[in-house]
């Protein structure tokens, strides 16, 4: 083999091991954001306020009217307005690409579809109220995202779908 064809045969192996490496390194990075990204989520979410949303939202009947929701006590109010809140703020996460619907749909699928269905009514009317369509949008997009996986597939809880499941290492 010449010296040149040598030499541009470890030029092209130096260039492959490189790309592989920083794909490697890539890949390493995405996952670690994304465990950050999960962490995060976990603590924000574990908050007194945020537990008392879910409590207000549990206890709803289907179906309420504006008024029927705002003539609970204030502090129903507060909590489920929090609620809505946090919620908002993960459609928009998730749409932006920040946080995997994946990993939403495990953390709060069943408060996401059950706060629609119990409050979607109640969040149209405030949109007319208010003349405002873009009012809770996101936890309308985010609902609907929901709603299509488990139309799809049946929500499968964690107990059944990883019943197998067995740590790293053992």
């Amino acid at each position: 083999m010449e010296f040149g064809t040598a030499l541009q045969l470890v030029q092209t192996v130096v260039v492959v091991a490189g790309a592989v490496f920083a794909l490697a390194q890539l890949r390493a990075f995405h996952r670690g954001r994304e465990r950050e990204a999960a962490l995060e989520l976990l603590h924000s979410f574990q908050t007194p306020e945020f537990g008392r949303g879910l409590l207000v939202l549990f206890q709803l009947p289907e179906g309420l009217t504006k008024r029927e929701i705002e003539a609970r006590p204030a502090e129903d109010l507060r909590d489920l307005f929090g609620l809505f809140t946090t919620l908002e703020s993960l459609g928009v996460l998730v749409y932006r690409g920040e946080l995997s619907l994946d990993l939403v749909d495990d953390f709060f699928s069943g408060a996401i579809v059950l706060g629609w269905r119990k409050c979607g009514r109640y969040i149209q009317e405030t949109r007319v109220e208010q003349g405002r369509d873009t009012l809770y949008e996101w936890i309308q997009w985010l609902a609907e995202r929901m709603q299509e996986r488990e139309a799809n597939r049946a929500p499968e809880p964690a107990y059944v779908a990883h019943r197998d499941w067995k740590p790293l290492g053992r």
